[in-house]
């Protein structure tokens, strides 16, 4: 019995002008054809376009034919291939399996930087479906804001091993001098809600208890401590015990001369404001100290803010904490903790942390990303941002600049 339908896939190429679009499917609306899947890119004003579409066969000639002709009249180019029915149905039962997002982003994407997580990609038996600019169009002058640079795939695969797959991703990343994120595209990455950073060389660019050690003529030994205790070699508990134990006989008003001061990491304005625009409940959960956290707080509308309290008495710190440590497992549970009040899933959540003891906080949330990172740390981290301000965040998060131009996050 002679087939009565006709799946076609046309391709149409050409310079973009209006109407192109909706002068191709009013011929197909004249013969009562089904849209099955329609996509367009534009770059620099040159269209391509395709629509796959589901005919009688009686009107394959005259659909064909009128195509044609139009597409003369308008100046754009046409092909057409036809899709059988075993071939459409298999592609169909592909999509939304086994679907990752892969995003590139740097201060400038060479050709060769997007090749190379390409040939990572194709080896591992992916197939890229779509690829994505989320960054605003680059200028050929550099402009006053420092330059962003982010791409993002969307791959269907099944990778034989994704731990191996996340270490060739983050050893191109450290290569090649570019940041990769490899994340599953399901429900939860679209829909995240809660978001934790750490404080201390994350949102600010200093470790605050160097700053305090400083005024206080300890500067070096607590130095010293304090960047042991980010590599990892020493216990963070102890390590802080013994810095706060050097501040004894500090001024309390040396805080506020610190506060006043504190150097904002590049991108925290622009992070913040999308993020409060869209939605998110924002966290400090830091190893360094409450006064400090709650300025952060006021200045950025900040929902929660858990750090140390550093005793105080008759005006001088005492070289005592008061409360329990915020050290790395307490992260981890405070995370847990103000998911389940704001009733928000764990693989909605995001932590972004630079030290050792951030690991397992980064481990528990739904995306953890290293940010700056101690070679340990980017180590043992999927996610990591080296090369741009922390609002590369927002493009590990999907989000594109017009999106968070229409937020005001410019």
């Amino acid at each position: 019995m002679a087939r009565e339908f006709e799946n076609l896939l046309i391709t149409v190429y050409g310079e973009d002008q209006p109407g192109v679009t909706s002068k191709l499917t009013g011929i197909l609306a004249n013969y009562d054809a089904q849209i099955l899947d329609i996509g367009k890119a534009d770059i620099q004003r040159n269209l391509s376009l395709g629509i796959l579409f589901r005919a009688p066969m009686q009107y394959s000639g005259n659909i064909i034919k009128d195509l044609i002709l139009i597409c003369n009249e308008i100046g754009v180019t046409i092909k057409f291939k036809p899709i059988s029915d075993e071939d459409y149905s298999e592609w169909v039962a592909q999509q939304g399996k086994n679907r990752y997002i892969v995003t590139i982003l740097g201060r400038k994407l060479s050709a060769k930087d997007i090749a190379s997580v390409a040939d990572i990609v194709s080896r591992e038996g992916f197939n890229i479906d779509d690829i994505k600019r989320l960054t605003g169009r680059i200028p050929l002058e550099e402009n006053e804001r420092p330059s962003k640079a982010s791409v993002e795939f969307s791959v269907r695969g099944l990778p034989t091993n994704k731990e191996d797959l996340q270490r060739k991703l983050m050893h191109l990343s450290t290569e090649m001098g570019i940041d990769i994120s490899f994340q599953e595209d399901g429900m939860f990455r679209r829909m995240r809600r809660l978001i934790c950073f750490d404080m201390d060389s994350t949102l600010i660019r200093t470790e605050v208890i160097d700053e305090l050690a400083e005024k206080a003529g300890v500067g070096e030994q607590v130095k010293a401590i304090t960047e042991a205790a980010m590599r990892g070699e020493i216990d963070f508990t102890e390590s802080f015990k013994q810095r706060v134990a050097l501040l004894k006989g500090l001024d309390e008003s040396a805080m506020k001369e610190i506060a006043d001061k504190l150097p904002i990491t590049e991108g925290v304005d622009r992070l913040m404001y999308v993020l409060k625009r869209v939605g998110f409940k924002i966290a400090i959960l830091s190893g360094g100290f409450t006064y400090f956290g709650n300025y952060l707080k006021r200045k950025y509308d900040i929902d929660y803010v858990y750090a140390n309290n550093l005793e105080i008495k008759d005006g001088k710190l005492t070289g005592r904490h008061t409360g329990e440590i915020v050290d790395g497992n307490r992260k981890a549970e405070l995370l847990r903790l103000i998911a389940q009040v704001e009733n928000v899933d764990i693989r909605q959540t995001v932590a972004v942390g630079d030290g050792a003891n951030d690991l397992p906080m980064l481990g528990t949330a739904g995306l953890g990303i290293a940010f700056h990172a101690k070679p340990k740390v980017k180590e043992s981290a999927k996610q990591s941002i080296s090369t741009t301000g922390i609002d590369g965040v927002l493009y590990f998060l999907g989000y594109k600049d017009s999106y968070m131009e229409e937020a005001g996050g410019r």
